[in-house]
């Protein structure tokens, strides 16, 4: 028996290799055009599922540097009003024209030492208008604290100077007239916490106003009196708004920093954007 089968496994024809034996492939077999077609439907359902996932991780870090860009502003506020018992004049002047002898220079120029740039708060000229030739090389740095990585101008110069996000709270007018001034930073007057007493936790000093045309550290006009909800002022206006969805950062007088939701009541909106309007009783 054992002599037969040798004789029948010698028997094959050469060349063919008889299955089971080790040199025996079964046929290669590609996809075919429904399966290939059907993964390439399933890989695009995981990228459809992904991209938004990415988007808004990639927002929420945005977020959170512009938090933090705040968080520096803040301390500096508090380191200030701690040297001169003051936070700095909201902006020297106001005026339309940029008439001589009215600087119009901003809060946010004035900080600018405690914001680790004394060089460039060296070369500006105080005495003069913030358009001045003496302060335009100064006034075309970009501060990169003061641009918020979500706004859609990113450093690009406004009217050729650098550009900032954040503007200093001037007032309300959703309640009343903005008249005189409600707001932590004004023209041609520097306040102190003894004249917030709203209670510092209670009130806005900062907050976000990404893409104003106007928006300029330098610029004295970077100041606002708070008159729509959240994200809600046509282009114009320079108002709290943001490029974040649903909301829009801002510090308050004590240095807290907090994410204001474009939700937030109108009346409460108002009252934390007044130092002293008796208003203490709200959450936000």
């Amino acid at each position: 028996m054992g002599i037969s089968l040798y004789r029948v496994s010698m028997s094959a024809a050469p060349g063919c290799v008889v299955p089971g034996t080790a040199m025996y492939k079964s046929p290669r077999r590609g996809f075919t055009l429904v399966e290939l077609l059907v993964v390439v439907a399933i890989i695009g359902i995981l990228i459809g599922l992904l991209l938004p996932a990415i988007a808004s991780a990639r927002e929420a870090a945005r977020r959170t540097v512009c938090l933090n860009n705040l968080r520096q502003i803040g301390l500096a506020l508090q380191t200030h009003h701690s040297a001169h018992e003051e936070f700095p004049v909201g902006g020297t002047s106001f005026s339309v024209t940029g008439r001589p002898g009215e600087t119009q220079i901003a809060w946010s120029a004035f900080l600018l030492p405690l914001m680790e740039q004394g060089n460039l708060h060296a070369g500006l000229d105080f005495d003069t208008n913030f358009n001045s030739d003496q302060n335009r090389q100064a006034a075309a740095e970009v501060i990169s604290s003061y641009v918020c990585p979500s706004s859609q101008r990113g450093t690009e110069l406004s009217f050729g100077r650098g550009p900032i996000d954040y503007g200093g709270i001037f007032g309300e007018r959703i309640t009343s007239p903005n008249d005189p001034p409600k707001g932590v930073m004004i023209y041609g007057r520097a306040l102190s916490l003894r004249d917030v007493t709203d209670g510092s936790s209670h009130t806005l000093i900062v907050a976000e106003d990404s893409d104003f045309s106007d928006g300029q550290w330098i610029n004295g006009r970077n100041l606002f009196d708070q008159a729509f909800g959240i994200n809600q002022a046509p282009g114009f206006e320079n108002d709290i708004r943001s490029n974040h969805p649903q909301g829009a950062n801002g510090v308050l007088a004590d240095g807290s920093c907090h994410f204001l939701n474009e939700n937030l009541d109108l009346e409460i909106l108002a009252a934390i954007c007044t130092r002293s309007g008796g208003e203490t009783d709200h959450n936000f």
